[in-house]
């Protein structure tokens, strides 16, 4: 990703703010991220309430819904990571699937069969699943087998958000002309997240229990992520000082307040606006293409789409007037 910068020489104060790494933990737990490993058994739902209810917070939510068999990367989000939950629900997801394959099946045969499943497909959500039952498409950007045995066939699936690998499973018979079931699923990620840097449940509650019993915040903040990983990797725009607490109490961002911005992003995309320290201020909409601000002296850059900074974290360099 290409950043042009427009003012190498912007500084930032370093009595506002602070470097999202060294966020304290009551600061992540107003906006944080805990990569958890979901068990089989408990809904999504179930399980990001038991943590809710654990660490005594009003509301807790999770990005991308897991079916109560299936495992795996399950992002939940805290307090104005929230706001941010449907940036979590688009990632693409792998998954390792496990379907029972009638051995009469040869490789031959299978390969030609998942190879019409590959690409842009329709998936009809199961019966059973949270959402209307509707016609919809999803591409399948990998669905390659990794082993198999005389029954069961070993998968690994890349797909779009609100691929159901269940629904794969059915197309899959109707194209061997064979009963395939899905007997078990395990996301491995969900976008830029794995399962190696995800938690168990028991981690989640050793690591409370050493916080609220010792006073050990080590774990906690190990664990504890702060909201800006859910926007790593995104195009970006950089504010200075002077101009986060306008654009944090929603005004538009303007370009004397732009220090660098990613490159090659047209009007109407959605960007993460940043702060000199690395801080997230919120999403925001471009007003110009990107490449078009460092010709700029003046005017709208972009509006605010969805704020999650506290307003007042940093001084106001703006006035209004009476």
């Amino acid at each position: 990703m290409t950043m042009i910068t427009l003012d190498a020489d912007a500084a930032t104060d370093p009595t506002y703010g602070c470097l999202p790494n060294e966020r304290p933990l009551e600061e992540r737990l107003k906006a944080g991220v805990i990569l958890l490993d979901k068990p089989a058994g408990p809904t999504s739902h179930q399980v990001a309430a038991w943590v809710r209810d654990l660490f005594h917070l009003e509301r807790l939510g999770h990005g991308g819904t897991l079916d109560p068999f299936a495992t795996g990367v399950l992002p939940l989000t805290f307090g104005r990571s929230m706001r941010l939950t449907g940036k979590v629900l688009t990632h693409d997801k792998t998954y390792i699937a496990v379907f029972d394959v009638p051995s009469t099946v040869t490789d031959e045969v299978l390969e030609e069969a998942l190879s019409s499943l590959r690409g842009r497909i329709y998936n009809v959500p199961p019966e059973v699943s949270a959402v209307k039952v509707q016609v919809r498409t999803r591409t399948i950007e990998r669905l390659e087998v990794l082993d198999r045995s005389e029954r069961h066939v070993v998968a690994e699936v890349t797909c779009e958000a609100g691929t159901y690998v269940r629904t794969l499973a059915r197309d899959l018979g109707l194209l061997l002309d064979r009963p395939v079931n899905l007997v078990e699923l395990r996301r491995s990620a969900s976008g830029r997240f794995h399962l190696e840097a995800s938690v168990t449940l028991q981690n989640v509650a050793d690591a409370y229990w050493l916080w609220k019993e010792h006073g050990q915040e080590e774990a906690m903040l190990r664990m504890l992520h702060p909201i800006e990983v859910l926007v790593a990797g995104m195009p970006r725009v950089v504010v200075r000082d002077a101009a986060v607490s306008a654009l944090a109490h929603g005004a538009p961002l303007t370009r004397p307040g732009v220090v660098a911005v990613s490159g090659g992003w047209s009007e109407g995309s959605s960007l993460a606006a940043m702060t000199l320290k690395g801080e997230l201020i919120g999403m925001v909409q471009l007003c110009v293409d990107s490449s078009s601000i460092g010709g700029m002296s003046s005017g709208e850059v972009a509006k605010p789409e969805t704020i999650v900074m506290d307003p007042d974290a940093y001084p106001r360099g703006w006035t209004t007037s009476s």
